[in-house]
């Protein structure tokens, strides 16, 4: 290959890129290119607030469904103690005031228990490991020294 053939390949090549309809092309295909990327971030933003969107109706769901099940298991557990009573009197075990504050003290210690259990475990909600990893990494305080 001659040498200025090569060298005129190279200024013909510079020539193209310093041409006023090549540098047109470069923004309008950085145009398109941020087009396409700004459609893309739309396209998954709206996704994600739909997501969320179903995802809050689900949680609504969820806790008015919690909501029921609770209310039911109360009122079971009400028929249980009342048929509790009802059976510890008509056997004259005891009395139905005597009965009554049976039940009353049973749920009070059920209750008690719960709230222990609950004051227990409310302690992992504040992350321990975490809150003690993020720490200083010695309690220790460098020795000072006195003058």
């Amino acid at each position: 290959m001659d040498p200025t053939t090569a060298g005129e390949q190279g200024v013909g090549s510079r020539a193209a890129c310093n041409d006023p309809g090549h540098r047109a092309a470069v923004p309008q295909e950085a145009n398109l290119l941020w087009q396409a990327l700004r459609g893309l971030a739309h396209d998954r933003l709206e996704l994600a607030a739909l997501e969320t969107q179903r995802a809050g109706e689900s949680l609504v769901a969820m806790v008015v469904a919690g909501m029921l099940v609770a209310g039911l298991l109360l009122s079971a557990w009400v028929g249980l103690q009342s048929a509790a009573i009802l059976a510890l009197t008509s056997l004259g075990v005891m009395e139905i005031g005597s009965a009554l504050l049976l039940a009353v003290a049973l749920n009070l210690m059920i209750a008690l228990i719960l709230w222990r259990l609950i004051g227990r475990l409310s302690h992992d909600l504040r992350f321990p490991a975490n809150a003690r990893s993020l720490g200083p990494a010695s309690s220790e305080c460098p020795e000072r020294e006195t003058s």
